[in-house]
């Protein structure tokens, strides 16, 4: 059954391949579960609800996804989307979270729409090798940079923004440990590094009484204080119209962004073209309504989902695995946040367990850089711009801006505008417009 439905043996895997795959994606982005209520509830939202909307919206957006694609993705609430809800429209703006809720659900429907109309799908499809290749180094070079600050070797440093870390610290010794165990373990093709990486880190780190083991149950916690409370008719306003447009633009290129850098790296893209582009895209329009609807903000594509796809996943069955996980994690909370959690230190936190997970998987995604065509500059100075402005301002979405506006005015000032896509014109000219009147 499993192979008619998934497909397994096309896609040169198996069943316990899917599992490892499946159970290493979960490991990898289960902090969200932890970080999502702490960020949404600045705004006000019970923590509580928003934990076990975080989930359950997770494991419904992530089945969904392997039904309609057969695609290893995860799906979950997108970081940085989440910080634009609570600490700019909410406690920025002074907009009330059921209103922001709202906003989001709108934003969601204009994007069913479009997938409809295949207007996303065409985005995806339309855009450059060079481009499509940036995305993917620049999303690898954010993951690595992500995983080195969890990892406490990249700390934040007054004259330079970032330095390099006390190398004595137990932080950083455990991460460096796990960093060490998972890179021999991927020299040898052992094709659960990643996993067996993580898994041993934590328990050195439980046996040296660094992480305290908070025990395997917990009472389920209740979702009434989130779920069906959007305010759809008070987001219908013009004051809206600019935090609904934002909403909708952050996912849209956000999603394409993320889509490209792992099916590229998990050999999906055939012809730099994505098959079932529509269909992706339409689940996760599909997915941030039910989360919404549930009690958090935008659910996306995850680029964590790499880390899974590194330890074999290729089919939707390591989704199913990922979904029934974070469903199980309502009961298990206590488990998992031992194996996923972050150790506070003068108010930073850092994630020693996940951390080097995100740094091998950089690396990964970072051989796509030779798909960029150096030898012309009009495509290769846009995919640097993308691949800096990625890394460096923590946004996919920025990167692909300049990105677009770039490769447009490069192309057209060099007499090759018949090479631009049109779609990549018209959404470059749309991010001006944004910076002009939005920023």
């Amino acid at each position: 059954m499993l192979e008619k439905i998934f497909k397994l043996s096309a896609n040169n895997t198996n069943v316990k391949t899917e599992f490892i795959g499946g159970i290493t994606t979960f490991i990898t982005m289960s902090y969200i579960i932890f970080v999502n209520p702490v960020i949404l509830g600045s705004s006000g939202m019970n923590q509580d609800s928003v934990f076990l909307a975080t989930c359950l919206s997770i494991a419904f957006s992530t089945i969904l996804m392997g039904f309609c694609t057969n695609y290893p993705i995860a799906l979950a609430p997108a970081m940085g989307h989440n910080f634009y809800f609570s600490f700019i429209v909410c406690l920025g703006m002074g907009v009330s979270w059921q209103t922001a809720l709202g906003a989001n659900f709108i934003a969601a429907i204009v994007f069913i729409l479009l997938s409809f109309v295949g207007l996303r799908e065409h985005l995806v499809n339309a855009i450059p090798i060079s481009l499509k290749s940036a995305i993917v180094v620049g999303i690898g070079l954010l993951m690595t940079v992500m995983g080195l600050e969890w990892a406490g070797i990249i700390v934040s440093n007054k004259g330079t923004l970032i330095g390099l870390g006390n190398l004595k610290s137990p932080i950083v010794l455990f991460s460096l440990f796990g960093l060490t165990i998972t890179s021999i373990l991927m020299a040898l093709r052992i094709r659960a590094a990643i996993l067996i990486g993580i898994l041993i880190n934590i328990v050195a780190m439980i046996f040296f009484d660094f992480v305290k083991f908070n025990g395997i149950f917990s009472k389920t916690p209740s979702m009434s204080a989130t779920l069906f409370k959007l305010d759809i008719f008070s987001a219908c306003t013009w004051e809206m119209v600019g935090v609904i447009f934002t909403f909708f633009f952050l996912d849209l290129f956000d999603t394409v962004g993320t889509l490209i850098g792992v099916t590229k790296k998990a050999g999906i893209i055939k012809n730099n073209k994505l098959p079932k582009a529509k269909q992706a895209l339409l689940s996760d329009a599909i997915s941030t309504c039910v989360g919404t609807v549930m009690g958090t903000s935008s659910v996306t594509a995850y680029i964590e989902s790499s880390a899974g796809i590194a330890s074999g996943a290729r089919t939707g069955l390591a989704n199913i695995v990922t979904a029934l996980l974070f469903i199980l994690t309502i009961f298990f909370y206590p488990l998992v946040q031992t194996i996923s959690s972050g150790c506070v230190i003068d108010g930073v936190t850092y994630y020693p367990v996940i951390a080097p997970a995100l740094i091998l998987v950089g690396n990964f995604m970072l051989t796509s850089v030779q798909d960029i065509n150096w030898k012309d500059f009009t495509e290769s100075f846009p995919a640097f711009l993308t691949i800096v402005i990625i890394a460096l301002s923590f946004s996919i979405t920025e990167g692909i801006v300049f990105g677009f506006v770039f490769y447009t005015l490069l192309k057209t000032c060099k007499g090759k505008f018949k090479e631009i896509p049109p779609i990549i014109t018209i959404f470059a000219f749309l991010f001006i417009l944004r910076y002009i009147f939005l920023k």
